[in-house]
């Protein structure tokens, strides 16, 4: 059920959060599957629904630090320095979690993962909820995220979902662990260059540990509905895999479709912002293909975490 945010619609959605049903809104990232973060019963819903295994922590959704200081013990210096940077934006601080913040949020695990998303309808609907909301991405487990309404509708018929229009970034958030060193759990919307400005000593995380610390550590995901590969290295593999299969949909882009004459690509976007912000409506393409296969792009920028979520979505990587 889609609904645009007026006030009536933003009334009704925060009443089915507060009687523990999800609801579907947009942040400038990706849509989001909502419920209750202090709501155990309405959380698990959440997992139920996605199918989501129940060792991937949630992200939980505030409207500024006064509320995220309900929900966590401390807000270190580092921590304050990145809200003052980052919030409202699409930035994710792991920090140690106060009791009150139920072990189905966070895996069990001792912290938990704030935000303050930068869109109208998210912070207008958690305020008019009075409640934090945990949302993982509202698509099914291991599927694209979804950047519009209409993609949420696909995956869930007959959801409330309010419709913002299309996500402004298209990636979901970047999340952050702080530590010695701190570290990046997730690539995401902000650069990791952009962060190391606020932190210096800030590191990428390169292996998940026992128990994922952030959502998309462990688990397959991004997968599109047809099989993906990845070319990262071989111009002239991606070219003989094109020739032997007619049917196989050539994604890159758009200035390396030249590269692949007599294809019509599906293509990503020009530039780094584009190409972040049209990544999951190309893995959702209508068009007819047996195949994803797809040209790798620079590993820097924002760019690294596109093909972050490009590796995470292919089958095989050439």
């Amino acid at each position: 059920m889609l609904l645009p945010p007026t006030p009536a619609a933003l009334r009704r959605a925060a009443a089915a959060l507060k009687r523990g049903e999800p609801v579907a809104f947009p942040t400038e990232t990706v849509y989001g599957l909502g419920a209750n973060a202090l709501d155990p019963e309405a959380v698990r819903r959440i997992f139920e629904a996605k199918g989501r295994p129940d060792d991937n922590p949630l992200i939980v959704h505030v409207t500024g630090l006064p509320m995220a200081r309900r929900l966590v013990k401390e807000l270190p210096p580092e921590a304050r320095a990145l809200a003052a940077r980052f919030w409202p934006g699409p930035l994710t601080i792991v920090l140690p979690k106060r009791r009150s913040v139920p072990d189905i949020v966070t895996a069990g695990l001792p912290t938990v993962a704030v935000r303050v998303p930068d869109h109208p309808v998210a912070l207008a609907l958690i305020e008019a909820a009075g409640v934090p909301i945990a949302a993982p991405s509202a698509n099914r487990s291991g599927r694209p995220s979804p950047t519009r309404a209409a993609h949420v509708a696909a995956d869930f018929p007959g959801l409330l979902v309010l419709d913002g229009g299309p996500a402004r970034h298209g990636l979901e958030s970047t999340v952050v662990a702080l530590g010695d060193p701190p570290r990046v759990l997730r690539l995401g919307a902000i650069p990791f260059e952009e962060l190391r400005k606020v932190l210096p000593d800030l590191v990428v995380a390169t292996k998940a540990r026992a128990r994922a610390e952030s959502p998309g550590m462990r688990h397959r995901h991004y997968a599109p509905a047809r099989p993906l590969v990845l070319f990262r290295r071989s111009r002239a593999a991606l070219r003989e895999a094109l020739a032997a299969d007619p049917k196989g949909l050539l994604l890159c882009a758009d200035a390396d479709a030249p590269l692949f004459p007599g294809r019509r690509p599906v293509k990503l976007g020009g530039t780094p912002v584009e190409i972040a912000h049209g990544l999951f409506d190309a893995l959702r393409t209508e068009r007819h293909g047996s195949v994803l296969l797809a040209y790798a792009l620079p590993r820097r920028g924002l760019l690294r975490a596109v093909m972050d979520r490009l590796e995470r979505a292919a089958i095989r990587i050439v």
